[in-house]
C-alpha cells in the first residue's frame, strides 16, 4: 500500500519539485496539493493521507495552527514540517501542535523521505540543526515561563491576528472565518487587551515577531 502524502507550501514550484521526487518512490505517491493552511486541513480530513508536508509560513492559516487542526480533526493523520524557517519559535509552535517532524527546505529528499517513513512509525524526526534548537530551547524553557502569543491568545484570536496582520478587512476576515464582523470586532478588541495594543501596525509587527505570519 502506498503512502499517501498531501503538500502543503504556498510556492507551486516548491510543491512541483516535491512531487516529482515523491512520484519516484515506489511506495509513495502525492494526492493532493494546498496552497495555504485553510486548503490543507479540508484536504486532510476530505482525503485522509498518511502524511501532510506542511510549510509553516502560509497565508491565511499558518502551518502551526493547520497543524493544530489536522490533528484535532484527523488524529492518524501525521503533519511533517518542511520549511526555510530555522527559528526556535516556528519549530517549537509546531511540535506542539502535534507534527511529527520538522525539516529545513535545505534538507536532501532522502532525508525528507526517512521522516516520512519515521513518523509512520510512530517516531518525531528532527533534522540535526532544528535537534540543537529545541535541545537550547528545552533548557531555556527550564528557567523561563512560556509567554509567547500561542499561550496568551486563544487559537481564534490567533486565526483572528494573523488575518488582521496580513491587511484583512473585518469584514473579509468574518468571511473567511464565518463570523459575524461584531464578533471579529470583538476578537480583535480582545487581541488588544490582552497585548497592550493600540494599533493594527503593533499587532502586525507582533504577528511577525511571533511567526503568526511571514509578511
Amino acid at each position: 500500500m502506498s503512502i499517501r502524502i498531501i503538500l502543503a507550501d504556498d510556492h507551486q514550484i516548491v510543491r512541483n519539485g516535491l512531487r516529482s521526487l515523491i512520484e519516484k518512490e515506489d511506495d509513495m505517491e502525492v494526492v493532493a496539493e494546498a496552497e495555504d493552511g485553510r486548503t490543507a486541513v479540508q484536504l486532510a480530513v476530505k482525503l485522509s493521507p498518511h502524511v501532510v508536508l506542511m510549510d509553516v509560513a502560509m497565508p491565511g492559516l499558518n502551518g502551526i495552527e493547520a497543524t493544530r487542526q489536522i490533528i484535532a480533526a484527523a488524529p492518524q493523520c501525521k503533519v511533517i514540517a518542511l520549511s526555510m524557517h530555522a527559528d526556535k519559535r516556528y519549530i517549537m509552535e509546531m511540535l506542539k501542535a502535534g507534527a511529527s517532524g520538522y525539516l529545513l527546505k535545505d534538507s536532501a529528499f532522502e532525508e525528507v523521505a526517512g521522516a516520512i517513513r519515521t513518523a509512520l512509525d510512530n517516531k518525531t524526526y528532527l533534522s540535526p540543526t532544528v535537534s540543537e534548537i529545541v535541545i537550547d530551547d528545552y533548557v531555556q524553557q527550564l528557567h523561563n515561563g512560556d509567554c509567547s502569543v500561542f499561550s496568551v491568545l486563544s487559537a481564534r484570536e490567533r486565526e483572528v491576528l494573523q488575518l488582521m496582520a496580513e491587511g484583512n478587512s473585518m469584514a473579509q476576515i468574518a468571511d473567511w472565518l464565518h463570523l459575524s464582523v461584531k464578533t471579529v470586532e470583538t476578537h480583535r478588541l480582545h487581541i488588544m487587551e490582552k497585548l497592550d495594543t493600540r494599533s493594527v501596525a503593533e499587532l502586525t509587527k507582533y504577528a511577525i515577531r511571533e511567526g503568526l505570519t511571514s509578511l
